[in-house]
Order: C-alpha cells, then structure tokens, then sequence
C-alpha cells in the first residue's frame, strides 16, 4: 500500500487527524454540500466540482472555505481533477462506475467513496453514538425507511430517515445531539461504493431489474444490493417471497449471533413476520416463538387508513422486523403504524371524477412498481412511460394486458413502449402525448385518459419508468399530474 492508502485506510473516526487531506468532491447537491463542509471542518484541502450552477450553495462554499469549480462537461470536469491531483474522491451516486471520472481515478489507485462510506467512518463526533439501521431494495425503501424511523421514535429513541431521504447523513452525524438510531435508505449506487459499514440492522426488501444501465447488468445490480448484509450485527431482515434476498443473506460475512429474520405476507415461521387470520404477527423477536407470535395490528385497521395494500403490508412487517430488533415493542409498533401518513405520489388515490378513479402512482419508477400498482386493479387506463433504464418492461405488459382498458404513453422511451404495447396487447387502445416537458405533458396524458376512461375504471399513473427526460424528478411528475386532475376538474363544472 501507498503512504495515502495507508492514511486512508486508518482514518475511521471523526478525532482522526484528516487535516491537509486533498479530497475532491463530485456534486454540488445537498449531499455533496454536506460532505464539503464536514471535510472542511475537519482541516481537509477540500475542492468541489459540479455540472450545474447553483448561486446560494456557490456562495456558502466560499464561506465555509472550499475551493470550487463549475465544470459542464465530463472532460472539464477530469481536467479539474488532474490538476488537483486529489487523495481522495467522494462522489455523488449520479457517477456510474463507467465515467470518466472514476475510470480515470481508478487507473491511478485514487480512493473512491460516496457519503455513506465517509459518513460511517466519521459517526463518532458526539458520545451518543448512533445505531445504523439500513434498507434497500428496488421499491419500497422510502416508506420502509420513514416507517422504522417512525415506530422507533414512538419506541422512545432519538431516530431520523437518512442516506437517501431526509437529512444528509453528514448533517445527522454532526447533530450537537446525537441519535440513538439512524435509518439509512441506501440505493445500489451508494451501497456500490460502500466498504467498512457494519449496520446494526439491515434489510433488503425485494429486487427485480433497475438502473442496469448504471451498473451495467442484472449481477452487478443484485451484487450491490447485496452488500447491505455485510457485517451486520443484529438483525438480517429479507422478504420470505423473493428467495434473492434469503440467497444475499446465506452469502453474506455478517457478525457472529447476527440473526435471519424474515417477513411476507403468508403465515410466518419461526424468526418470521407474516399474517395470521388477517393479523399481523411477529414470531420474530418473540421468546416463544416456536409456538406464539405477538400481535402487531390487523389488515382491517390497516385498510381503514387506506394503508391495506398488499405492497404496504410488506413495508410494515419489514420496518416492524427492523424496529423490534432494536427493542421497539408490539403496542409501540402498533401505535406507529396506525399514525403512519405515506407519502405523496406512491398509489396515492385522488378520487373520482366523472366516475372513474385517479391514482397517483409516479413513484412507480420500475417494472416492480408499477407491477404492484396494476396487480391491485382492473378496467385501467394506464399512463405509463419515461426514460426506461436499460429494462424491458414486455413482461409486465403481457401480464396485464387484460387489466387494461387503455394506454396513454409518455416519455422519451415511448417508441419502444408503444412497440412493446402493439406486440403484446394488441387490442388495447393507446394515445401517444407528444409534448416534451413538465405540465404540457400531463395536461394532454390526463385528456387523453379521461376521454378513455368509462365510469368504474382506474386512470393510474404507474410509468414503470424513470422521470428525468421530461420532469425534474417522480415527485414533479406527480404534481403535474395532480395539477392537470385538478384543471381538468375545473373545466369540467
């Protein structure tokens, strides 16, 4: 090992000497705001580099004491970095390991984290040193994540969402307070550039095919994924109907007495969450397990708050798994769980006009998602297409074909979504929105589905695709939709 590799590798706390250290940070987001003014903080020679102008953080770098550099193209950007010359790269999850950027710096042996990597090394700047719980999975991190947050708070612990919601994880750590428990909604590209992390508690929720191209295949993609086990302490939490996530956990080099614990919506074995007579139970944590399960709240209760989804019951009895590893008892869940308000922009129902039904389901950004959205409903005019991600969404047409009443196609991918639509449902009929951006967009998707739609059907919005080619993220997309409902709504009186 080099000298710089040798520093490296023994910086793993935040009372280590990280002074003089050069480190360049890729991205000037929340997250890569957060990590230039840990590291300047900490006396590092800090120089951040980033694509897009941003005038309010610019200036705060120049408070704080950073170096920065605007550069717009990947060649500037590799320019800026060679002179530099840095020790260290902290990079935003936008960097797949084919750019430029971390081929040039992996020629040259220069050490690559992301946040989560550097966060992890750097969690002890207070006493109260927190327990990392971490999730991932191709859907369902973000409810999951707030969900343990949430029942862990009514446990009476000190917990936030972080990693990639909430807080900036560096922002947390160096919380005057402390926490008793950080969750960490980890996606696979930050868990690619994780290396040292030992969680407390982990899960991998489900995985089907996404960001292949990021990762360059389906292995790499599960691989990443996989690395939320590793050195796990407690509790390994995996979904009984998706036997990936058992195999992750069988190869996994976790800390001894760590445990498997299991979830889904059958009746569950011993060290397993499920449901019993329409209960949900744990036979997990309880200590006569082999024989009893403690109850949690009843699929009833669940459907009453219009959290009864089979896809929410899923994300209940894996943040459940998670909370009671950490000694979150039955009644606490509970009373968790039925306070619980899910975010916008996931299945979120609308209402009806002209009678038929409206959901928002733009956080539907893969075939997974958007699989358990359609499975829940019949006679649906299903809004659907954006930026693909390298996945070939033809079975999860054939699939539902016969769910479908119609199809509204947006997007930049829309050529293939149509294609795949004339192959593998041939009679269902489908409109085309050419608009490019933002709200023109949904104006025409919503016209087009209302004009398609008959009293008792689903208009859904369930791309299955990314939203980067016409909105800034699925949360803009949402919106518009929602926007354009409500224009249509009006017109209508």
């Amino acid at each position: 090992m080099t000298a710089v590799q040798d520093r490296l590798a023994a910086l793993t706390s935040w009372h280590h000497d990280w002074s003089g250290l050069r480190v360049a940070v890729l991205g000037l987001g929340a997250t890569g705001f957060s990590v230039a003014d840990t590291l300047v903080e900490l006396g590092s020679r800090v120089r951040v580099v980033y694509g897009k102008p941003d005038a309010d953080r610019e200036r705060l770098l120049d408070v704080i004491g950073s170096e920065r550099a605007l550069a717009e193209t990947d060649e500037a950007q590799l320019a800026d970095l060679q002179a530099f010359d840095p020790e260290l790269i902290v990079i935003s999850p936008g960097y797949p390991a084919h750019h430029p950027v971390v081929r040039w710096a992996t020629e040259r042996d220069v050490a690559v984290w992301g946040d989560i990597e550097l966060g992890w090394r750097l969690r002890d700047k207070t006493p109260r040193v927190a327990d990392w719980i971490c999730i991932t999975g191709t859907n369902g991190k973000t409810t999951t994540t707030q969900l343990t947050a949430h029942m862990l708070v009514a446990g009476g612990l000190r917990a936030a969402p972080v990693g990639n919601i909430g807080t900036p994880l560096l922002d947390a750590l160096r919380d005057p307070v402390g926490y008793d428990v950080l969750v960490l909604e980890l996606s696979s590209f930050q868990l690619e550039r994780v290396h040292s992390m030992s969680p407390y508690a982990s899960a991998c929720l489900n995985l089907a095919d996404d960001h292949l191209d990021w990762h360059g295949g389906a292995q790499a993609y599960r691989d990443a994924k996989a690395k939320v086990y590793e050195h796990t302490q407690v509790a390994c939490v995996y979904n009984r109907g998706d036997l990936e996530t058992e195999r992750m956990v069988e190869e996994a080099d976790v800390i001894e007495g760590a445990r498997a614990i299991s979830f889904g919506l059958d009746t569950p074995p011993p060290s397993g969450f499920g449901v019993v007579d329409g209960i949900l139970v744990d036979r997990g944590f309880h200590t006569g397990r082999r024989d009893e399960a403690y109850e949690l709240v009843t699929v009833d209760e669940l459907t009453d708050r219009g959290i009864g989804q089979p896809h929410m019951g899923l994300n209940i009895l894996a943040a459940a798994a998670l909370a009671r590893s950490r000694g979150v008892e039955p009644a606490e869940i509970a009373s968790a769980v039925l306070s619980f308000t899910p975010d916008a922009h996931r299945a979120q129902q609308l209402g009806e006009h002209a009678g038929v039904r409206w959901v928002d389901d733009s956080k539907a950004t893969n075939v997974h998602a958007a699989d358990a959205s359609l499975r829940a409903l019949s006679g649906v005019v299903w809004i659907v297409g954006g930026l693909l991600k390298g996945v070939d969404i033809t079975p999860l047409v054939a699939e539902h074909a016969s769910r479908l009443r119609a199809a509204v196609v947006i997007g930049a991918d829309r050529a293939e979504v149509l294609g795949i639509l004339k192959e593998h449902a041939p009679g269902v009929p489908v409109a085309e929105i050419t608009a490019e951006r933002g709200l023109d967009v949904m104006r025409d998707a919503v016209r087009e589905a209302a004009a398609l739609a008959q009293p008792g059907d689903t208009v859904l919005l369930s791309p299955a695709s990314a939203s980067m080619d016409q909105f800034v993220d699925y949360a803009d997309r949402g919106r518009a939709f929602q926007d354009a409902l409500r224009e249509l709504s009006t017109d209508s009186e």
